[in-house]
């Protein structure tokens, strides 16, 4: 994976580089001192991950600075590496989209450990917030969902290949009330395709209700 390294000691930043050299699967594209040379050099390199420092004290700060490379750059993926391991910081990396946040006296097989979470699309957040803390934060910034539940249980069989009688039967109305179940989620998720209930369904995770 491509890394690019933003943190305004230099000190720091050849360690961290240091450190992700001896990762065979790792491979350092950059290294950025402030919040305007680390979005040059993402859009330049398009970096897989960036570990990002937040307190940087001059020019851009961390959070904005990986929301505007993350407006520019939809794959790539952030994990702020800091010494701040307050509530308030770790709300505000939930709430900016941060895909991992690690603080910098954690050990060697962490940041690597954080590497591969968010390179495979998983969050990352190690920090002394208590595990049912964080959760409750995650699941505090999740959007609400539009559909009732009877709408996202046929949403669901519909993504796993059941047809409009099929869903009828299971679920005990009629293929007539499926029909018009799905008119209204269609509405109510602004699409028309099928294939786009489908993508729906795996994004919000509808696919995974047991």
């Amino acid at each position: 994976m491509k890394v690019l390294i933003v943190d305004d000691h230099d000190l720091i930043r050849k360690g961290i580089r240091l450190l992700l050299e001896g990762f065979s699967d790792v491979e350092v594209v950059g290294e950025a001192s402030n919040g305007c040379d680390a979005i040059t050099l993402a859009l330049k390199h398009h970096p897989d991950v960036i570990l990002l420092d937040l307190s940087m004290p001059t020019g851009l700060d961390g959070f904005t600075t990986a929301k505007t490379i993350m407006d520019e750059l939809e794959d790539v993926k952030i994990i702020v590496l800091t010494m701040h391991d307050e509530e308030i910081y770790v709300q505000k990396a939930i709430q900016y989209n941060i895909h991992g946040y690690l603080l910098k006296n954690s050990q060697t097989n962490d940041l690597h450990e954080a590497l591969q979470a968010v390179y495979h699309d998983k969050r990352f957040y190690r920090t002394h917030i208590p595990e049912e803390r964080l959760e409750k934060m995650f699941a505090e910034k999740e959007p609400k969902s539009p559909l009732t539940n009877r709408e996202r249980e046929i949403v669901r069989l519909t993504f796993l290949g059941y047809t409009n009688n099929q869903i009828a039967n299971k679920l005990k109305i009629s293929p007539k009330t499926v029909e018009n179940h799905k008119t209204n989620i269609m509405q109510k998720l602004g699409i028309k395709e099928k294939h786009e209930l489908i993508q729906y369904a795996l994004k919000n995770h509808i696919a995974d209700l047991v």
